[in-house]
């Protein structure tokens, strides 16, 4: 990202959306079309790599490099390398470092909501599950709990609890996913849908209820609704035996 400030970014790139057929959120595997993955077995790769930027709408959102499994050298970013055989089913998989994720410094960016947006809207994702009955999964970090308003309704994520802060467009995003290695983020309008969706959790879980929390979008801020709003979700987590704790940011 660094060399962005005196690079400039292809005009056309190596692979587009209309060339992803399937992008797997567990495995972060791609399945392109014959073409795009054409272009990439036909890249020249030095054993230095080759840059590449993942661009939502031509403004970058992470960088990484693409590899050779020939090349001695290690790298702290995201990798995708090269396939040798271009006989290979036409898929390649963004991987943390090389050689291997030892290698990685930093946190993962490949889930960025950025990205995972634009691809579930394009109906490219995979691994979802998106059925409102299925169980969630427990938490090593519990879970974390936003709310903000938008117009009249009262919007909700839940999400996987972390060490690191979440910028705000990441929790207002529209994304709804459960991933096989049991990363959760789950937006909901309305307190019968958070209720439902609190109800999922194994008991004892623990959640975090965070606010306030202000940038990014200056038309949304994340605050706690209501304080009967507040008390009937408390109301209700304790019901299903949820250990549901405001906390101020």
């Amino acid at each position: 990202m660094e060399a962005l400030s005196h690079v400039e970014i292809a005009k056309n790139p190596i692979v587009s959306m209309g060339d992803v057929v399937s992008y797997d959120v567990a495995t972060h595997e791609m399945v392109l079309s014959q073409g795009a993955f054409e272009r990439i077995v036909e890249l020249e790769v030095p054993v230095s790599g080759t840059s590449f930027v993942v661009c939502v709408d031509g403004q970058p959102v992470y960088r990484g490099g693409f590899w050779t499994p020939i090349s001695s050298l290690s790298f702290d970013g995201v990798t995708i390398w090269q396939p040798l055989d271009p006989m290979d089913p036409t898929s390649i998989q963004l991987q943390l470092g090389y050689p291997s994720a030892e290698a990685y410094e930093g946190e993962d960016p490949r889930n960025a909501p950025d990205v995972l947006c634009p691809l579930q809207e394009a109906g490219k994702l995979q691994s979802i599950s998106e059925a409102h009955t299925c169980p969630l999964p427990s938490s090593m970090k519990g879970y974390e709990l936003y709310s903000w308003q938008e117009e009249d309704d009262w919007h909700f994520t839940l999400i996987s609890g972390t060490n690191r802060s979440k910028a705000v467009a990441e929790i207002v995003a529209p994304v709804y996913i459960v991933t096989h290695d049991g990363w959760v983020q789950l937006h909901v309008v309305g307190e019968e849908a958070i209720e439902t969706t609190l109800s999922r959790l194994p008991p004892g879980e623990s959640v975090y209820w965070l606010s306030p929390l202000t940038g990014g979008n200056q038309d949304i801020v994340v605050s706690l609704p209501p304080q009967s709003v507040v008390d009937a979700v408390m109301e209700y987590a304790a019901t299903c035996g949820l250990d549901l704790r405001v906390a101020n940011r």
